[in-house]
This record gives structure tokens, sequence and C-alpha cells, in this order.
């Protein structure tokens, strides 16, 4: 780089070439674009789903209170604590095993990213509905139960002032 810059005849200071420097700079920034570009084509951008509650239940008291002999050549999943088949990891005890399976770690192998969908006006009001019909549906079961207490105790007495006036003819 010993042209980048010139020295007047008499005077020390250096003096640098701006359009030298402002052309080694416009190179280098076509160069990390020109790699950003390359890495883009060779590893398309993974759209990932969005975070969506869990369908299956964790179990956590299967293991509980049962001791386990583990060798050198036990396989990871049959090892002592939790086995995260997902991610092919073993954590220790019920906690970790919760923060993990809710980390986003697990929830990237799972192909979901951290995102959550944003809920509209109307579709709260939806879920409003639908658990209002669920609380009504208990109470109607429970009122159900209640009327068949309530009918096996008359018939329970209708039967006996059957025996009682059996007793009496």
């Amino acid at each position: 780089m010993a042209g980048a810059y010139e020295k007047a005849p008499g005077d020390h200071r250096r003096k640098w070439d701006r359009d030298e420097y402002e052309r080694l700079a416009q190179e280098r920034l076509e160069e990390e674009q020109l790699k950003l570009l390359e890495k883009e084509l060779r590893e398309p951008h993974q759209k990932r789903e969005l975070l969506k509650p869990r369908e299956y239940k964790v179990d956590l008291d299967s293991k509980l209170g049962k001791s386990q002999v583990i060798t050198k050549t036990t396989p990871a999943s049959q090892q002592g604590g939790y086995y995260c088949n997902v991610c092919d990891c073993v954590v220790k005890d019920s906690i970790n095993f919760l923060d993990h399976i809710n980390g986003k770690k697990h929830q990237r192998n799972l192909g979901m990213s951290m995102k959550i969908e944003r809920s509209s006006l109307d579709q709260v009001k939806k879920r409003f509905e639908i658990n209002k019909k669920k609380m009504e549906e208990k109470k109607k079961e429970y009122d159900f139960e209640e009327r068949l207490k309530e009918l096996k105790e008359e018939h329970a007495t209708a039967w006996q002032e059957f025996h009682h006036r059996q007793k009496l003819a």
C-alpha cells in the first residue's frame, strides 16, 4: 500500500489518496455482500412455524420413586433422568426437563420459532364463547348428576312406602 499516500516535496506530512481508499472500501463492501448472497443461496432461510400448544401430556410421574442400574453401555434413552428424543439429550430432573422442552433449542429442533400468533378481537371473542359453553356443559352435567341422585332418593322412598303398605295390608 505504498502508493496509497503521496508526499508533497518539502512536506513531512503524509497526504492520503482518498480516491484509492474509497475504491478499496467499495471493493470490500461488494465482497461482503457477495459472500452473504452466496451463503443465503447455499442455506436458504427456513420458515419456522409459530409456537403452538403441546398436544400431548408430559409424563413426569412414570420414573418418580424408582431406581435404575446404569452402566457404561446403557443407551442414553435409558439412563437416569428424562430423555428428550427430539434433541437426543438426558436431563437429570423434572424441573430442568420442563425448562428444556419449553426452551428455544428444543422448539427450534421441533421446527418452531419462539414467536406466537397475535390474536384478533374476533378470535378472543370466539374463545370466550367456547369457554362459556364448556362451563355451562359442566354445570348441566352437575345438574344431571344431582337430578339423578334426587330420582334415586325418590325411588328409594317410594319402595319404602310400598313395603310399608304391604305390611299393613
